[in-house]
């Protein structure tokens, strides 16, 4: 993987006082084609999520070549950027990581949260956590630098299979499973259909293909069963095997390119 880029003070940029405000900045040719929006250029390079982007440029702490941004404004790789005076280097790779998340953890990359996911995993790079995992929870948690990514994976989670290996607190039957895999009332809403198959007396697994919060807690609790442990095995294609809890790894390049194609293809 590239080496983590130093973010440095900003070059000194000329000041545009007293030129004519019909003469624009030229942006190169080879630039042309490859001018993003300001805020889509921060979530490429793993800074920060676009709402975020978007706080930033508003409070008036993003410049680009010298002067403060604005929303929409369009970035090329000759542009220099800077967040709080501090240079924001083109370039990053993306990254794609997956976490076995130990219980105990809480899936956030806020700093100060205590236990948080970004602070287990100790990456040099600016990474953030696809989806969630409860504290209460281990197992598969994927993260990147790519936000965007993020939302498409978010919006997939109505098309594809997250697998879990559950525990539940007293022995149940088959008619426990039928109505799990029928479908439960929580939040005012049914969740979908799903599959449940029995592991023991008291474990069971099960894949869904939604991902309400607290979800399979919340379909045990209105079951009458309480759970006393959740992992999760599976992300789409991509499992924890391999994976020692706290140990973290890059996605191979077949899982990231199957990761890549399948949240880009259409969905019911």
């Amino acid at each position: 993987m590239p080496s983590h880029k130093l973010i440095k003070r900003s070059p000194r940029v000329p000041s545009t006082a007293g030129q004519s405000p019909s003469k624009k900045q030229t942006v190169p040719a080879s630039d042309k084609d490859r001018r993003i929006r300001i805020n889509k250029f921060f979530t490429a390079q793993g800074a920060c999520s676009r709402r975020e982007a978007d706080t930033l440029i508003e409070k008036g702490r993003v410049t680009i070549n010298g002067r403060v941004a604005v929303l929409g404004d369009r970035v090329g790789p000759h542009d220099v950027i800077t967040k709080d005076g501090l240079l924001v280097p083109w370039g990053n790779a993306p990254l794609y990581i997956k976490f076995h998340k130990p219980v105990g953890v809480t899936t956030t990359s806020e700093p100060h949260v205590k236990d948080n996911i970004i602070a287990a995993i100790r990456h040099p790079d600016r990474i953030f956590p696809i989806g969630r995992l409860d504290k209460d929870s281990s197992g598969l948690i994927l993260l990147t630098n790519d936000g965007d990514i993020v939302n498409r994976v978010l919006r997939a989670e109505y098309a594809h299979e997250k697998e879990y290996a559950v525990q539940v607190d007293r022995p149940f039957d088959q008619v426990f499973l039928d109505r799990m895999a029928a479908g439960v009332m929580i939040l005012g809403t049914r969740t979908r259909p799903c599959r449940v198959s029995r592991v023991g007396p008291r474990d069971f697994r099960i894949i869904l293909t939604e991902g309400k919060n607290r979800q399979i807690r919340r379909m045990c609790q209105a079951l009458g069963y309480r759970v006393v442990t959740l992992h999760r095995n599976r992300i789409m294609h991509i499992t924890i095997d391999g994976l020692r809890v706290g140990q973290w790894q890059y996605l191979t390049e077949r899982e990231r390119t199957m990761l890549l194609d399948a949240v880009n293809s259409p969905t019911e």
